[in-house]
């Protein structure tokens, strides 16, 4: 059994505060910038290489927006929507937490779909490469969660059960690591694995994140505390099940559509 003591500020200037979870999306983003920067290489043709990594950088920059608006409509949305709508201006204050991956997903894909077609380039290149890399991200997310002592698991006996005493005296699932190794470091070399060592189809590296990071999240879910004002839905599954189980769905139909595109 494990006793969580980890303070979630990292650094206190007194007048600003530096949090563990605002570092992991700083951190999140710059490696996952120069790592996605260099998997373009493996991905393209020599003669698209340097179109598409000069682009990468504006790239960037409509990835961080649309991280944070559709993560945060997403919560809003997805997990605490008749609140948000009496309580309208606490959509803007984003610091006191509520962020959702899958509106966040949501958010990330329809950036990168608009700042292709905006600059004429081929968005399934994008979407493969920002798969490969998101894990970065959602590693460091994961492990900022349990450090904040969130998103804590349900009751357990196992020995390498955490007591979170800030929540509570029960032991519980550390299932925000359990999501780290799942979800971040398994799902990062199954598909750089595939993207550095197999066939490249255009699209075929992003239906396989949205059917592993599914496949994974539902795995997790079942260990993970669900939402305490929305508890489990049909008795037995949690907002996050079933949201993972569309973009398990989403993923095979998108896949078989990039496979059957690829033989005609």
């Amino acid at each position: 059994m494990i006793v969580h003591n980890f303070d979630p500020v990292f650094i206190d200037f007194g007048i600003i505060e530096i949090r563990w979870y605002s570092l992991a999306y700083i951190f999140g983003i710059l490696f996952g910038w120069w790592y996605g920067k260099r998997l373009i290489k493996k991905q393209l043709e020599k003669k698209l290489i340097d179109l598409y990594t000069h682009k990468y950088d504006d790239l960037v920059t409509y990835i961080i927006i649309g991280v944070i608006v559709g993560g945060r409509l997403g919560y809003v949305f997805f997990y605490n929507f008749n609140f948000y709508l009496e309580n309208l201006f606490e959509i803007f204050k984003i610091w006191k937490g509520g962020m959702s991956f899958h509106g966040g997903f949501i958010g990330v894909a329809l950036s990168i779909f608009i700042f292709s077609k905006k600059n004429d380039l081929n968005h399934h290149v994008y979407f493969d490469n920002i798969s490969a890399v998101a894990p970065i991200g959602l590693f460091l997310g994961r492990i900022s969660n349990f450090i904040n002592g969130e998103l804590y698991g349900t009751e357990t006996q196992k020995p390498w059960g955490v007591v979170f005493p800030k929540i509570d005296g029960l032991i519980r699932h550390p299932s925000q690591i359990y999501e780290a190794l799942l979800e971040g470091v398994l799902l990062f070399i199954i598909l750089n694995l595939i993207i550095l060592f197999r066939k490249n189809i255009p699209g075929l590296i992003s239906g396989i994140f949205l059917i592993s990071y599914g496949f994974f999240r539902i795995i997790c879910e079942n260990f993970r505390e669900p939402d305490s004002h929305i508890g489990y839905i049909f008795q037995n599954y949690s907002v996050g099940t079933l949201l993972s189980f569309v973009m398990i769905l989403f993923g095979i139909l998108y896949s078989l559509r990039i496979i059957n595109a690829e033989k005609h």
